[in-house]
């Protein structure tokens, strides 16, 4: 008898679609979940990297043409028509507030530093929205995703016991199949999170670098403005 649950269970399907099938429609629906959730992660992480990429190159292109000694009147005239990176647009709101503190004397209006600094700081705000967005995502996926994995296989797990109930049989042929399933969502749980989490720490950190490097340029724009103002 034992020969034969054996033989029975070696021909069971165990493949990824099998057990899928096989599944309750509750775990069916765990599953999908997860696999949507790690599909949309990769997505975001891929363009994360491929946009953070993107803002490195740009700043450093920028940084280069700031520091080449070039009248910064004359930068601002090449860029403000289109700023194609974080730190141009940075640069550009604080460029177009500084004008509109000339006075028609050629004289400054009064509080013109602190605005030119406002104007540079909701600059920076934008870009940084636009380097975190999608994190948090990742950040809920990682964090959600092994529980969400846990619950369908508690469920599969339950399942299989009120199979086994039915049969009054525990042999392999009939427990191997419900585990199998039940483990699988606890499975895809785990490949949704631990990517997620990853690369939300290296995002992250990538973001703050280059939020950083933004901030770093304002602050030295700003003094470069303030010696001008004095003089």
């Amino acid at each position: 008898m034992e020969t034969e649950t054996l033989a029975l269970a070696q021909e069971m399907d165990f493949s990824f679609f099998a057990l899928f099938m096989r599944a309750t429609l509750t775990v069916k629906l765990v599953m999908l979940m997860l696999i949507a959730a790690s599909f949309w992660s990769w997505a975001i992480i891929i363009q994360k990297l491929i946009d953070y990429r993107r803002a490195r190159t740009q700043a450093a292109l920028f940084d280069r043409a700031f520091w080449s000694g070039e009248p910064l009147d004359e930068l601002y005239d090449q860029i403000a028509p289109a700023p194609t990176g974080a730190a141009e647009n940075v640069f550009a709101a604080g460029m177009l507030e500084w004008r509109r503190s000339h006075r028609d004397d050629g004289g400054m209006i009064a509080g013109a530093q602190a605005r030119i600094d406002r104007s540079m700081d909701v600059a920076i705000a934008k870009e940084s929205e636009d380097l975190t967005r999608g994190l948090p995502f990742l950040a809920t996926v990682g964090s959600a995703a092994p529980f969400v994995g846990l619950f369908g296989t508690v469920w599969g797990i339950m399942n299989s016991f009120i199979e086994i109930a039915q049969q009054q049989s525990t042999s392999l042929a009939v427990v191997a199949p419900g585990i199998a399933e039940a483990l699988m969502a606890t499975g895809l749980g785990l490949f949704a999170a631990v990517p997620a989490v990853v690369f939300y720490n290296k995002l992250s950190a990538d973001a703050e670098r280059l939020i950083a490097g933004y901030e770093a340029f304002a602050d030295e724009f700003s003094t470069i403005l303030s010696r001008q103002l004095d003089s």
